[in-house]
């Protein structure tokens, strides 16, 4: 960027479309083949498209919507809107076509971009509800739109970019929806100064991402998360491979061979069981090889983490078990990897350090909505269990409670059409309450231990973090899924557990059973290993923290039942609600 130019959205693009750019914006999953696409051809297609919405009547201070998968279209569409002054309004797309209507009808949108055939229809279906809504578009009319596009810009050449000049730091660039753990989503505004001030303070940060890197984008472009990698990316001059599937997320890493990898916990748990029943699987001299290289890697990893160096042998060591261990795992995220990146929930410190013994990094960060990164660790400067430190730009304080308080500009300015909600969020000095609860150590690190609304108040008047021992029951066992804790105003702490289905199934064979997931859920052994794991979460805690009794249930949490939100976090209301009778089994014979 232009020392003292405008700080936009509209404008980082512009600057990233004139750069002059060797190498690929962008590469496109073409039938397990990697289609690259040129810094100039994603600068050609941007305005091509922006000529066409303006060809269409769209203009500067619109609310226009985004329903797609992960995809190149996604990104073009994102940055030709924001070259208008369009206010983009992203929706996930896994959200129901009642959750789509709301989003639509509370932002007062005046068009949208679906991903297929299906999405349309149903948007159609809907326009009885949304009379705002004038424009429908489908990816696959996105040729016609360039081209009329292309005739605009013979008539008009330099309206784009005169339009592009003329946004304001204060517009609106986007109005993001909260994933509505606890009730109806709210539309959190952010200005181009915020969301601009954001990518300047995330490119800055020493070390991090650097011009030229490969990233694997899973991640929905809905999420702040990856809507920021995905302007980061433009402002640093990182190649993004989209992954619209999850699933392909291995070949993806194979192929792509990324430097680093913006992700969720819930990846790295995934990636953690895979990697670790590989490992399990070695016997006789392998498995003998992969012992004494985890240890080597552990005894590496502590001297790391405080920043010491290496001694002499447990370097020569280290080189060994990477050359015959270390790098076969590696191997399967690309074998470049530089780091990972976990946000959007906590992230367990015993994944971090398992990775961190196979000589791979997953720093963690905090976010919200609201505030898309607020902290992160760095390669440089991380700490495990930690969120790391504060971004340039960002103060932190706390609340009598312990409630983190954020305060800076690259914050949302206010909850959409919810005036309440916008006083709540604030104290009456400015600073955000963010809802979760939190302490700095004493090097600046930041510490999240739950959420506020979800401490558990248990019938003896002790709190506790659900989260933590969530965290702590996935990380003993590979076969648990997912957990939910339970225990307000309950004489004590119980937990609902899932199992993952690959995990069981692997277990089921090598003990010679059979059934389905539900089946072996009730089979005594199973109750038994996660009995173990409920033992090895409540090693360290006091009697009043420990998990009393838990539930196996029959299948796991689910996107599709509403449990889960896109980004993978607990619907923690809607869980209890759905199997409030097996909750109340946990308590039928309490004892206090």
């Amino acid at each position: 960027m232009t020392a003292g130019g405008p700080r936009t959205v509209a404008a980082l693009w512009q600057a990233a479309a004139a750069a002059g750019r060797d190498g690929s914006a962008y590469l496109v999953d073409e039938g397990g083949a990697w289609r690259e696409v040129s810094w100039a051809e994603a600068a050609s297609r941007v305005e091509e498209l922006a000529h066409g919405f303006a060809a269409l009547g769209v203009s500067r201070g619109d609310r226009f919507a985004l329903l797609s998968r992960t995809r190149l279209e996604w990104a073009l569409v994102d940055f030709a809107l924001c070259a208008l002054g369009v206010v983009v309004v992203p929706i996930y797309p896994t959200s129901s076509a009642n959750e789509v209507a709301y989003i639509l009808e509370n932002s007062g949108a005046r068009g949208i971009v679906v991903e297929d055939e299906a999405r349309l229809a149903e948007i159609e279906g809907l326009r009885g509800r949304l009379p705002g809504l004038e424009w429908v578009e489908s990816v696959s009319g996105l040729d016609e739109l360039a081209a009329r596009g292309r005739e605009h810009a013979g008539a008009q050449p330099g309206a784009v970019e005169a339009l592009a000049r003329s946004v304001a730091e204060d517009d609106l660039f986007t109005i993001i929806y909260t994933s509505g753990t606890t009730g109806p989503p709210k539309g959190c505004l952010l200005t181009n100064r915020a969301y601009f001030a954001m990518a300047e303070a995330v490119a800055g940060l020493p070390g991090f991402v650097r011009p030229g890197d490969r990233t694997v984008l899973f991640l929905p472009l809905a999420h702040s998360f990856g809507r920021l990698v995905h302007v980061v990316a433009a402002r640093v001059g990182l190649t993004i491979a989209f992954c619209p599937d999850v699933a392909d997320l291995g070949r993806a890493l194979e192929q792509v061979r990324p430097d680093f990898l913006p992700g969720v916990p819930r990846v790295y748990e995934k990636l953690h069981a895979g990697v670790q029943a590989k490992l399990d699987g070695a016997r006789g001299a392998r498995g003998a090889l992969v012992r004494w290289a985890l240890g080597v890697g552990r005894r590496a990893s502590l001297l790391r983490q405080e920043g010491r160096p290496l001694p002499a042998l447990l370097e020569l060591q280290h080189g060994v078990a990477d050359r015959l261990v270390y790098s076969k795992v590696k191997a399967r995220l690309g074998g470049r990897l530089r780091f990972g990146i976990s946000g959007g929930a906590p992230l367990a410190p015993e994944i971090a350090g398992f990775f961190h013994a196979l000589d791979l990094v997953v720093l963690e960060g905090y976010g919200l909505s609201e505030c898309t990164t607020a902290a992160v660790n760095l390669l440089g400067r991380f700490r495990f269990g930690t969120v790391g430190r504060p971004l340039p730009g960002i103060e932190v304080r706390f609340a009598e409670d312990g409630e983190i308080l954020l305060r800076g500009e690259a914050l949302f300015s206010s909850y959409h059409e919810n005036e309440a909600a916008t006083r709540e969020a604030f104290t009456d000095d400015g600073w955000f309450r963010t809802g979760d609860i939190g302490e700095l150590d004493g090097e600046g690190f930041l510490r999240i231990t739950d959420r506020k609304k979800d401490l558990i108040a248990t019938a003896g008047c002790k709190k506790v973090a659900p989260q933590n021992l969530e965290g702590a029951l996935k990380a003993a066992s590979k076969l648990i899924s997912n957990a939910l804790v339970v225990g307000d105003r309950r004489p004590y702490i119980a937990a609902l557990v899932t199992l993952d289905e690959e995990e069981l199934a692997g277990w089921a064979r090598a003990h010679g059973l059979d059934g389905g997931l539900a089946d072996l859920a009730a089979r005594p052994e199973v109750a038994a290993l996660v009995r173990e794991a409920v033992d090895a979460a409540n090693r360290d805690l006091s009697r009043p923290e420990q998990i009393k009794r838990f539930a196996i249930l029959p299948r796991d949490f689910s996107a599709d039942e509403g449990e889960i939100t896109p980004t993978l976090k607990l619907k923690r209301r809607v869980c209890a609600e759905h199997f409030a009778d097996e909750v109340e089994q946990l308590y039928a014979r309490a004892e206090e």
